[in-house]
């Protein structure tokens, strides 16, 4: 019997099967806030026919895997605010939705000293299966949101991501992060201010990470149309303390309708 830890992705005609779930879920699709919360690595799932990548169990649900916490953060703040949330499925070790799928690092070979064995030697097929059916839908969806938003109202646009506490033996002490990279950022500006205001709560101004040419879908969607927008990181150790999720999905929903109403 073949190992499936190593099967060879250049053998498949087709990646997702009938047992995969869809690279896409849309929460509460027909929310009436401006509010637009998406979550380009919400999700650790492999397809089947990638077996485990070569990946350990415990490699696939760690912080390289996915942005542990965010599915439950934003269905929660689409709950709080009526607001929709479009996230992503599959392992950004798959494919990253928030990279240019032609960037090499969209499919990355190694991850915080991790071998994905299973992203060696892929062919220009094996890449275009990967784009065709996770990445591309998933930005499709969002797209089309936006769209439809559009004819009622203004859209801005939320990123939601979270960061491991402890990255190459240096602690992170940020609670949350505003990312922003130029465009129309007031609204990020606002949110920066608006949670800086908050005690005991400490807020990275692009930290731990930078918005910038390697980021995908926030200037994708929101700088071509000169939407609004915040990217927000949260710590991993914040989301995943108990009631992290409750108490961060009220604090986030606050500081956004605060904003909104500014």
């Amino acid at each position: 019997m073949p190992d499936e830890r190593s099967t060879h992705p250049s053998k498949i005609r087709r990646l997702l099967g009938d047992g995969d779930p869809s690279p896409v879920s849309v929460i509460n699709p027909v929310g009436r806030s401006p509010f637009l919360l998406i979550g380009d690595h919400a999700g650790n799932a492999i397809p089947a026919a990638l077996g485990t990548m070569g990946l350990s169990k415990g490699d696939r649900h760690r912080h390289i895997a996915w942005d542990i916490g965010t599915v439950q953060l934003g269905a929660e703040l689409a709950h709080k605010l009526d607001a929709t949330f479009i996230h992503q499925h599959y392992s950004r070790l798959v494919i990253d939705c928030n990279r240019a799928p032609d960037r090499a690092d969209a499919i990355p070979k190694t991850s915080d000293g991790t071998t994905i064995s299973g992203n060696a030697g892929l062919t220009a097929d094996d890449r275009a299966r990967r784009i065709e059916e996770i990445h591309e839908p998933y930005q499709r969806a969002i797209a089309d949101a936006i769209e439809a938003k559009a004819r009622a109202r203004n859209t801005i646009l939320v990123s939601l991501h979270s960061f491991t506490p402890h990255m190459d033996g240096v602690d992170r002490p940020w609670h949350i992060g505003v990312l922003h990279d130029g465009a129309n950022n007031n609204f990020a500006r606002a949110m920066l201010q608006a949670l800086a205001t908050l005690p005991d709560v400490i807020v990275g101004d692009n930290e731990p990470y930078v918005m910038d040419d390697t980021d995908y879908t926030v200037p994708r969607h929101a700088y071509s149309r000169d939407l609004l927008y915040v990217e927000l990181e949260l710590s991993q150790a914040a989301l995943t303390m108990p009631g992290g999720v409750a108490l961060w999905s009220q604090i986030v929903a606050t500081s956004l309708a605060t904003c909104l109403g500014q």
